[in-house]
C-alpha cells in the first residue's frame, strides 16, 4: 500500500508542477501500476470506463461542428436584442452561458459567447475584463447541471449509473439540476449588485447568419435519446456512449458530403481533445491501482473518523474541501480520484452516496471559480483578453470569482443537505 500511495502523491505532484506534461505524466503512471501488479492486468479493463471517454469524445465533436454552424452566437444576438443596457447584457450573456454550458463543454461556450462579449465593449467603449470573467465563472457553473454537461458530470453518470434524467430527479427526489439552478439565482441576483454601474444603452447589430442546422438538431436529437435511454431498463452499458459518438459520425459523415471531401470528416474529428480522453484513461487505471492495493477504502475511513461518525460533519468536509482543491487544481483529476473515496466513506457510515455524490461534484465544480486558474474555461477567458491587449489582474478576478462562488455553493450545500438526509 505504501508504494501505492507513493506513487500516486509523486504523479499528482508532477501534474501540478509540470502541468504541459500532465498527459505523459498519467500514463506513465498507470503503466507502472499495471508493470508492478498493484493492478493486475487482467482487471485494468474493467476499472476504464468506456463509456465515458465515447460521450466526451462524440459531445465533444458534435460542440465543434455547432459551434462552427454559428447557432450559439444567433441565440446570442437574440437576447441582446432585448436587453436596455449593460448590465442587463452582462446579466443576459452570462445566463445565456450557463444555458448552453449545461450541455455543451464550458471552454466552448466561452468561446462562443465571449466575442460578443467584446463586440459590445468595443461599441460602447467599455472594459470588458468584468463581462468576461462573468460569462467563464456562470459557464463553471451550469457544467454540474446536466449529464452532459461536465466531463466531470460525465464521470459521476458513468461510476454512479446515473441517467440523463437522473441529474433532475434521483430517487424520487429533486437532483441536482435543481441545486445548481437554485445557485444561479442566487449568483445572478449579485451580478447585478457587482455591475449595478454600467447603465450605458445597448444597440443590437445585425443577426449572425446560421450556416447550417443540422448540427443544432444533432444536438438536440443527442439530449432527446440520453433522457428517452435513461427511461429504459437493463440499456448495455454502452449505451450513452454510442448514442454521442453516432450522431457525432453522422454529422461528420454529412460534412464529408456537403463538402465532397473526406478530410472535412477527419477535420471534425481533430476537434476531440485526445489529450483529455488519454488523461482520463490513465487516471481510470491509477485509480483501479490504488483501489487493489486498498487505498481508497483506507482514505475513508479516516475521513469518515475525522468527521467523528457525524454524517453532516463528513459531507461539509467533503463539499469545502473539493471547493478549495479545485480553486487550485484541475476538476478532472479531482473528482476521478474522489468518486471512489466517496462511495467508501459512504459505505463505512452506512449512508446514501448520494449525499456524498452531489456534494463532491457541486464543489469541485463551483470551487474553480474561486481562482483564476481554478477552471480551463476562466483560463481560457483570460486568454482571450490578453489577446485583446487587456491584462486581467488577480483582484479583477477575486472581486467577482470569490463572492460568486459562495452565492452559488451556499445555496446547493444547504439543498442537498435538505433533500438527500
Amino acid at each position: 500500500m505504501t508504494l501505492a500511495v507513493l506513487l500516486f502523491a509523486a504523479t499528482y505532484v508532477l501534474m501540478l508542477a509540470l502541468p504541459k506534461y500532465r498527459l505523459h505524466t498519467v500514463l506513465c503512471s498507470a503503466a507502472v501500476f499495471v508493470a508492478s501488479g498493484m493492478l493486475p492486468w487482467q482487471k485494468a479493463p474493467g476499472y476504464i470506463d468506456w463509456n465515458v471517454l465515447l460521450m466526451i469524445a462524440g459531445t465533444m465533436g458534435l460542440v465543434a461542428l455547432l459551434t462552427e454552424s454559428q447557432m450559439p452566437a444567433l441565440l446570442a444576438d437574440l437576447i441582446l436584442e432585448r436587453v436596455p443596457n449593460v448590465k442587463w447584457a452582462i446579466l443576459a450573456l452570462s445566463l445565456f452561458a450557463g444555458l448552453v454550458s449545461a450541455f455543451i463543454d464550458n471552454v466552448a461556450t466561452v468561446l462562443m459567447i465571449a466575442p460578443i462579449a467584446l463586440a459590445i465593449a468595443k461599441k460602447l467603449q467599455l472594459n470588458p475584463v468584468g463581462m468576461i470573467i462573468a460569462i467563464a465563472v456562470s459557464s463553471n457553473l451550469q457544467g454540474a447541471a446536466t449529464l452532459v454537461g461536465d466531463t466531470t458530470s460525465i464521470l459521476l453518470g458513468g461510476y454512479a449509473g446515473m441517467s440523463f434524467g437522473d441529474f433532475f430527479v434521483y430517487q424520487g427526489r429533486p437532483g441536482i439540476f435543481f441545486a445548481v439552478e437554485l445557485g444561479a439565482l442566487a449568483a445572478a441576483s449579485l451580478l447585478l449588485v457587482l455591475f449595478r454601474s454600467e447603465t450605458a444603452k445597448v444597440t443590437a447589430g445585425p443577426r449572425t447568419r446560421v450556416t447550417d442546422y443540422l448540427p443544432s438538431a444533432l444536438m438536440l436529437l443527442m439530449v432527446l435519446l440520453l433522457i428517452g435511454a435513461s427511461f429504459v431498463p437493463n440499456t448495455p452499458k454502452l449505451t450513452n456512449g454510442l448514442i454521442c459518438t453516432g450522431l457525432l459520425a453522422v454529422g461528420a459523415v454529412c460534412r464529408a458530403v456537403r463538402q465532397r471531401s473526406a478530410a472535412a470528416a477527419l477535420a471534425v474529428l481533430r476537434q476531440i481533445d485526445f489529450s483529455t480522453l488519454g488523461l482520463l484513461f490513465g487516471l481510470f487505471l491509477i485509480v483501479g491501482g490504488v483501489t487493489e492495493m486498498g487505498v481508497v477504502d483506507a482514505v475513508g475511513q479516516l475521513l469518515a473518523g475525522f468527521g467523528g461518525g457525524s454524517l453532516f460533519a463528513i459531507y461539509s468536509i467533503l463539499v469545502w474541501v473539493s471547493v478549495l482543491c479545485s480553486a487550485f487544481i484541475d476538476n478532472i483529476p479531482y473528482v476521478a480520484t474522489m468518486l471512489p473515496v466517496t462511495r467508501s466513506i459512504a459505505a463505512a457510515m452506512g449512508a446514501d452516496p448520494a449525499l456524498l455524490y452531489f456534494g463532491l461534484l457541486s464543489g469541485a465544480t463551483l470551487g474553480g471559480n474561486l481562482t483564476p486558474v481554478g477552471a480551463s474555461a476562466n483560463i481560457t477567458g483570460i486568454g482571450i483578453l490578453r489577446r485583446e491587449g487587456y491584462e486581467v489582474k488577480n483582484r479583477d478576478f477575486l472581486r467577482i470569482g470569490v463572492p460568486f462562488t459562495l452565492a452559488a455553493v451556499l445555496p446547493a450545500y444547504a439543498y442537498f443537505w435538505v433533500f438527500y438526509t
